[in-house]
């Protein structure tokens, strides 16, 4: 009930502020997956695992519609996945974390638009880097090792060099990660009110039962918690497999998670993007949600006045 309850004041502020719908999947368009969203100069910047064997860049205003631009990067080989751009507020350039074969990688550019230039490999046996950088510029790469799909948390000292060993978070426990294999990948790190937020995935993503979770921690190194509540984002009757998103901010400062679905269970690929709201509640609580097929309010595409 309380989170019902939570759902209809988020929805009814967003819905005051915003005055426009929008309903998912956010683009016609079948296989893109595991989306990253960098917002530039009045630009939103989605990347996702596409054609398997490069990344393209999509384009949008308002984070509902969107426009697909130019192939960025092309590893030269194939099972290409779950890309995250990140901008280094330092030097202002573009490093593009990708997996390919089962490794991670880095490619560099001056703009978001590409194209990136490959300039490192970092992980071997290891898929889905998410680079997130703390209010004190310090530099942290989540990541998930094999076998067991482990994740990690690399220090980094710059965008392209590791600085000491990685750490193990947490793996695979509970039932709801092994509803179809045992699996815990899609890192996301976000923070809140000096609180460590690391999103992530559990069970085969290649479900209708994936879904997200998040766990907690007072540093980015952890230990982390797994939030007993867990999933925060699951299947309902017509959202199936939601997962593996990233999280960004619309021009009022409401958090919405970019993410994929399944469309159905006759093939095991056939994914579409996107876009739900995530709030917190007093306690700090992180809730979510997951749609498909309703119009729901629309993220706000302007900065909004003070009463």
């Amino acid at each position: 009930m309380l989170n019902a309850v939570l759902s209809l004041v988020v929805l009814a502020s967003l819905a005051g502020a915003a005055d426009k719908t929008y309903t998912n999947p956010i683009i016609d368009e079948i296989g893109p997956a595991d989306p990253t969203v960098i917002f530039v100069d009045g630009m939103y910047y989605l990347y996702p695992t596409g054609d398997n064997v490069s990344y393209h860049v999509y384009t949008s205003t308002d984070l509902v519609h969107w426009t697909k631009g130019p192939r960025v990067f092309e590893p030269g080989q194939r099972n290409v996945w779950a890309p995250d751009v990140f901008r280094d507020p330092k030097d202002g350039r573009f490093y593009l974390y990708y997996t390919v074969g089962e490794n991670i990688g880095v490619a560099v550019a001056d703009r978001p638009e590409g194209k990136f230039v490959d300039r490192a490999r970092l992980f071997d046996n290891a898929i889905d880097a998410h680079m997130f950088c703390d209010d004190d510029g310090r530099y942290y790469l989540y990541y998930v090792q094999f076998p067991g799909f482990r994740i990690h948390v690399q220090p980094m000292k710059t965008p392209l060099e590791k600085e000491g060993e990685p750490i193990e978070l947490f793996h695979p426990t509970e039932p709801w990660e092994k509803i179809r294999g045992a699996v815990t990948e899609g890192p996301w790190m976000l923070k809140h009110q000096g609180t460590y937020y690391l999103l992530y995935s559990g069970t085969a993503a290649n479900t209708l039962d994936y879904a997200i979770g998040y766990a907690t921690a007072d540093k980015p190194t952890g230990p982390f918690t797994k939030y007993s509540g867990n999933p925060i984002v699951r299947r309902t009757d017509q959202a199936l497999g939601p997962g593996h998103g990233c999280v960004v901010r619309d021009a009022a400062g409401n958090l919405w998670s970019i993410y994929h679905q399944q469309k159905d269970d006759s093939e095991p690929w056939n994914r579409f993007l996107c876009i739900d709201p995530l709030w917190f509640d007093d306690a700090g609580v992180l809730h979510g949600k997951a749609t498909r097929g309703v119009p729901q309010p629309a993220p706000v595409t302007t900065p909004q006045r003070e009463p």
